[in-house]
């Protein structure tokens, strides 16, 4: 078993700070999401240090408010807006079909947390499900080509500490059989998005495609609109700048060129834990949201769907 990747950061550090000596320029991004939280911020520091950046968001206009203020604020007139609806496969398609050229880094940022009820979204599949991963999915394979074409390029998958609390159920994905749940569903889904990352990097690494997932920390955001607001207390919670700073890591600085298959927090490769931590802080990754054998089995059924 080779060593965990360690980096000279930790869960205090912010989005700046991991990326301070990177120099992005050329660089062409999309941010899924970036209309809000870590998105935004994501968006907002990989700009500042040069690069591209797409907000592909649902909204549209909130997203061209966000422009307008990222390039203010960073001086990067190189900031663009698309409508971009990870829920529905057709704006998925939509999107995929009209990118132009390379694309270095695709940032699967967007997704939605434990609605109220069971809700269908795409090809009649668990909403969360659909969203989270199944969009992202469609929207990785439609921007391949665009990956492949930039000698190097970076695929960010946002996971979370949630999908402790489920792997994948391939013989219910959709809770047809099983009472539903949504943080069940919801960790599901989080497994889903690792495991994306794996299979990713397995079938593209040739290409020159690294992919990586992250948990990026319990951050309070519009994800957690369903919920009531952030339930962690308040030593455990991090800034939208810190809960941002590993998934700047991994789509920005040079020290993870080339690593990839893995799982992040606290811009650092999480170990593997055998059982969900009854304690806060540091949770790790469940042995199952790593697996090569899980990882090709949900790929092949997501294309299957997808296509």
């Amino acid at each position: 078993m080779s060593p965990l990747f360690t980096t000279p950061f930790d869960r205090d550090s912010t989005a700046s700070e991991v990326v301070a000596d990177a120099d992005l320029s050329g660089r062409r991004v999309i941010v899924t999401g970036a209309t809000s939280g870590i998105g935004v911020e994501t968006a907002r520091v990989l700009a500042a240090r040069g690069a591209e950046v797409t907000l592909a968001v649902r909204r549209p206009d909130a997203g061209e408010q966000v422009a307008t203020e990222l390039r203010e604020a960073t001086g990067n007139d190189a900031i663009h807006v698309a409508a971009l609806d990870v829920s529905d496969l057709d704006s998925v398609r939509a999107f995929s079909s009209s990118w132009q050229g390379p694309l270095h880094v695709l940032v699967n940022n967007a997704g939605i947390m434990m609605p109220p009820g069971l809700e269908r979204g795409i090809g009649g599949h668990e909403l969360q499900f659909s969203t989270n991963y199944l969009g992202h999915f469609a929207l990785a394979l439609g921007l391949h080509r665009a990956l492949a074409a930039a000698d190097g390029a970076r695929l960010v998958s946002v996971s979370s500490s949630g999908h402790l609390f489920s792997p994948v159920v391939f013989d219910d994905l959709d809770f047809r059989f099983r009472p539903y749940d949504t943080l069940t569903a919801y960790g599901q889904s989080k497994t889903a998005e690792v495991l994306l990352a794996v299979e990713a990097h397995r079938r593209w690494a040739d290409d020159g495609i690294t992919a990586n997932a992250l948990h990026p920390g319990a951050i309070a955001t519009n994800l957690q609109r369903h919920t009531g607001g952030l339930k962690t207390p308040e030593p455990y919670r991090k800034s939208v700048e810190q809960g941002a700073a590993t998934t700047v890591f991994l789509a920005g600085s040079p020290l993870v060129e080339g690593i990839g298959g893995r799982y992040f927090e606290d811009v650092n490769e999480a170990p593997v834990v055998p059982s969900r931590p009854n304690r806060l802080g540091v949770p790790g990754v469940a042995g199952y949201a790593l697996d090569p054998g899980n990882a090709e089995r949900l790929w092949e059924l997501a294309d299957s769907i997808v296509r």
